[in-house]
């Protein structure tokens, strides 16, 4: 056997790169796409169902570096698999090798010293010289062929050896890898579940808020219907109707809420709204938009302290949401008197023939 084969034998042969591979190669791209859609979803994400969206992306983001880990691992140990056959093989070429090299040094001993040339001073004078000279050469060419294969035999072996065990660390480190990756990936699975069962009593929170702002809008339309139906008749003066669009705001502030079904900003659920909500400072007078005849002055269940007043042309203004009251039940009120206080806020309301208009349409 000559150099170059026992070399050829020693080396593995470049390989294209197996489907393991291909599939680490493919699970990375797809960590880094998930990784990326996560940081999107966690800049957008508001409230619940924003936190879901962005835990379902971050749970597969888990599965996929799961994936990577496990499928790591299995390329690491088949490499490890691999290095452990090829120091087998190359353990074995080095006892070939040893076994060359012992038998060519045996047979060098028994020549002793200048063995060759003692060997050559042997051949009888009648031989022919080049023959025998091409034996000797023959002879030497072989045994430093095996003094090759046996130092490149151990070379390689050691260099397979390091690398074997560089191969082991790093089947470790993915074991470690994969166990982290598995511990994550139930972390994040609780932390869905959490959030699924936040999401299940939210939504019956919501349910029963949206019943109590649905029942509690009935009960002041019930009541206001109570109301109109009692009134013996509007109070004397020009109908409020010839006003429409210049009349004063009850109190100075910001809509924050206005005419129509609305949104409730904590439960996020539709709700009706006859009238707008104003932000005003806490003490401010809250006024009359128009004489009239104060009807109903007290607490109502939903809005604090009520103030409603009936108008000439059977119109009633709501004032609700008031600190305290400035007015009692039949009080005659003049334009730009007050009517209480404000809180924070302030609930405003105009019903024509009891039914809600926009009041936007009638200040100015």
């Amino acid at each position: 056997m000559g150099l170059l084969l026992v070399l050829a034998l020693a080396l593995p042969l470049p390989a294209q790169k197996s489907s393991r591979e291909q599939e680490l190669a493919a699970l990375r791209l797809e960590i880094a796409r998930l990784t990326q859609q996560l940081a999107t979803a966690r800049q957008a994400q508001t409230g619940l169902q924003g936190e879901i969206q962005a835990v379902e992306v971050e749970l597969r983001l888990q599965e996929t570096r799961l994936a990577e880990a496990t499928t790591a691992r299995d390329l690491a140990a088949r490499r490890v698999a691999q290095g452990e056959a090829e120091v087998r093989r190359l353990e074995g070429a080095l006892d070939s090798a040893q076994a060359d090299l012992k038998r060519s040094v045996t047979g060098l001993y028994r020549l002793g010293r200048q063995g060759y040339l003692r060997l050559f001073l042997s051949l009888k004078p009648d031989r022919r010289l080049l023959p025998s000279i091409r034996v000797m050469r023959y002879l030497a060419r072989r045994d430093r062929a095996a003094i090759d294969r046996y130092q490149d035999a151990r070379v390689h072996l050691a260099r397979e050896r390091d690398q074997l065990l560089a191969r082991r660390e790093e089947t470790e480190k993915w074991i470690v890898s994969e166990r982290d990756r598995r511990q994550q990936l139930v972390t994040v699975r609780e932390r869905k579940r959490l959030l699924l069962a936040r999401v299940e009593k939210e939504t019956t929170r919501l349910s029963a808020r949206a019943t109590e702002l649905s029942d509690r809008e009935k009960k002041l339309a019930a009541f206001l219907d109570l109301l109109y139906g009692r009134a013996q008749g509007a109070p004397a003066g020009t109908p409020m109707q010839q006003f429409r669009g210049v009349l004063d705001w009850p109190a100075e502030g910001k809509v924050t809420a206005g005419f129509g079904s609305i949104l409730d900003p904590r439960y996020r659920t539709r709700v009706p709204h006859n009238g707008v909500d104003l932000a005003v400072a806490p003490g401010s007078p809250v006024k009359a938009v128009f004489p009239g005849k104060v009807l109903y002055a007290a607490p109502f269940e939903g809005y604090g302290d009520t103030v409603i007043v009936q108008h000439p042309g059977r119109i009633f203004t709501l004032y609700a949401g008031l600190s305290g009251m400035k007015v009692g039940k039949e009080d005659m009120v003049s334009l730009g008197d007050a009517v209480g206080l404000a809180s924070d806020k302030l609930y405003f309301e105009i019903r024509v023939e009891n039914r809600p208009e926009d009041p936007l349409g009638w200040l100015r």
